[in-house]
């Protein structure tokens, strides 16, 4: 075993070799020495090597996040001193934007677009928590005569935080923002394929000031630092983004402790286009929705449900736009569509498209692992579109979490509504319709946490993000996400003129 190699946090080349764990504001090596390689999906070469956190790095995070809420100084900040440190971590980050757009882009093979916006929005999600925290405050309750009674919002404690693969820096700054924002300390493990920029934010974060202990990051296998960390009994809250499977395995750990939850977790998000919608609207809004991010996203809207009267024109447009999507070299920025994250990854799209050939559906489009010039190892998969489905097939009802599209047709809104709820998701929706009562009424029936009208986006910091059913419980992203980190504390006290004696005795 080797001696853990420490360094205080000083600002280093976003882009580099090698990347150590944060723990207790200190840059560390494992204490196996263990490293593992994390890859460039797009040319399948490695990029840079990661320490891999064991068990005793992790309870060493847990500790130091632990002492640094219990003894540290963070959550006894004024609030407006912890608005200050979140706004200035923001600014940071807008100053480093290329960097951490690049290093996003390098580690999880996505476009320079979607890597743009999704940094652009984790700078945005700092600056709307310094601001919401401010507005945080408790209540004061009617009471008898005598009585007075309020309530105090108190951070939660330690936070376990195990964050996915497709939105790396984004899922970082959704968990880490809100938590520290009421005073609570984290410890983050990072997807094993896209630990980087989560990383690097948490060396912004002490840069900016946030105090050491307070936000740690521990890379590692999921298997054994999320179930350890799901487990932990110095953990008081895990907060989890990933698979249903993976998400139900955490809560029963979870469980033995009654830790606090929040699961953000799969889905197979409808989108309907209903004969009144503007067509053109509803096409460019639907390659959007299952085509960004590589189709690799939770709320990817992947079956889509189009009015008989509307099919034929919907679909030739579709298709047509479809194939002039360009999948390149991800740092230009006329590249639309990634690569995928990694070869597994690929494996399973490219399972569940030949499942359907099998089962009778036609594969309209793409369907096939291709060759990019210049790129010619890496992963990448065309964007697909299947039709003639039926309900019972696996790609309709499983999620493939690639870019694969299921089509069908509908004839009424009645049968089109309980076809879209028929899942055991609930996550995001769309509707395309120009009539506004229809809009509101389908909406209200539709079982899932997130419904877009006429807009092919699913959330800006501010708006609630989260699911229905097995899509998990809790909302990120919104002021509703602060209670999540806090607990609530009722305070009653009296201050009548005569003590009170209940007995009488």
């Amino acid at each position: 075993m080797t001696t853990v190699k420490e360094q205080k946090i000083e600002k280093l080349e976003t882009k580099r070799e090698y990347y150590q764990m944060i723990i207790n504001g200190e840059r560390v090596d494992s204490v196996s020495g263990e490293t593992f390689t994390t890859y460039n999906p797009a040319t399948g070469e490695p990029l840079a090597k990661v320490a891999k956190a064991t068990t005793e790095d992790t309870d060493r995070a847990v500790e130091a996040a632990r002492q640094a809420f219990e003894k540290g100084k963070w959550r006894r900040y004024p609030i407006n001193k912890r608005s200050r440190v979140l706004n200035k971590i923001a600014s940071i980050m807008r100053s480093r934007f290329n960097e951490l757009v690049e290093l996003e882009v390098l580690n999880s093979g996505k476009s320079l677009t979607a890597a743009q916006g999704q940094v652009n929005q984790s700078i945005e999600d700092f600056e709307f928590y310094a601001g919401a925290i401010v507005g945080h405050r408790g209540t004061v309750n009617n009471m008898p005569g005598g009585f007075f009674n309020y309530t105090q919002n108190e951070p939660v404690g330690v936070c376990a935080q195990i964050i996915p693969w497709n939105y790396p820096m984004m899922m970082a700054a959704w968990k880490i923002a809100p938590a520290i924002a009421v005073g609570c300390s984290v410890v983050i493990k990072p997807a094993s394929l896209t630990p980087l920029t989560a990383i690097v934010l948490a060396e912004i974060c002490h840069e900016a000031g946030v105090p050491e202990g307070v936000v740690n990051i521990v890379p590692g296998p999921g298997a054994l630092i999320g179930d350890h960390l799901a487990e932990h009994p110095g953990v008081d809250k895990v907060a989890f983004t990933g698979s249903t499977p993976t998400g139900k395995d955490i809560m029963k750990k979870a469980s033995q402790t009654l830790k606090r939850l929040t699961l953000e977790l799969g889905g197979k998000s409808p989108n309907l286009v209903f004969e009144d919608a503007d067509i053109d609207a509803a096409v460019d809004g639907s390659l959007f929705g299952i085509f960004y991010n590589t189709g690799q996203s939770c709320e990817a809207r992947s079956r889509l449900y189009i009015h008989e009267n509307v099919y034929d024109e919907f679909m030739e447009k579709f298709v047509a736009k479809t194939k002039k999507l360009t999948l390149g070299d991800p740092l230009s920025q006329s590249t639309h569509v990634g690569a995928i994250i990694s070869r597994g990854q690929l494996e399973v799209i490219d399972g569940y498209v030949k499942s359907a050939i099998e089962e009778g559906a036609t594969i309209l489009h793409g369907g096939e692992e291709v060759k990019v010039e210049g790129f010619e190892n890496g992963y990448w998969y065309a964007p697909t579109i299947i039709t003639d489905v039926t309900p019972e097939m696996k790609v309709v009802k499983e999620e493939i979490f690639g870019p694969v599209v299921v089509v069908q047709k509908f004839t009424d809104e009645k049968a089109v509504i309980k076809e879209a709820n028929n899942t055991e998701f609930g996550l995001g929706s769309a509707i395309w319709t120009k009539d506004q009562g229809r809009a509101t009424r389908v909406a209200n029936q539709i079982e899932a946490g997130i419904v877009m009208v006429n807009c092919p986006f699913s959330a800006f910091p501010g708006t609630p993000f989260g699911g229905y059913k097995q899509s998990g419980f809790g909302r990120e992203l919104c002021i509703e996400t602060l209670d999540l980190y806090t607990e609530q504390k009722s305070v009653i006290s009296y201050y009548g003129s005569r003590p009170i004696n209940p007995f009488g005795v």
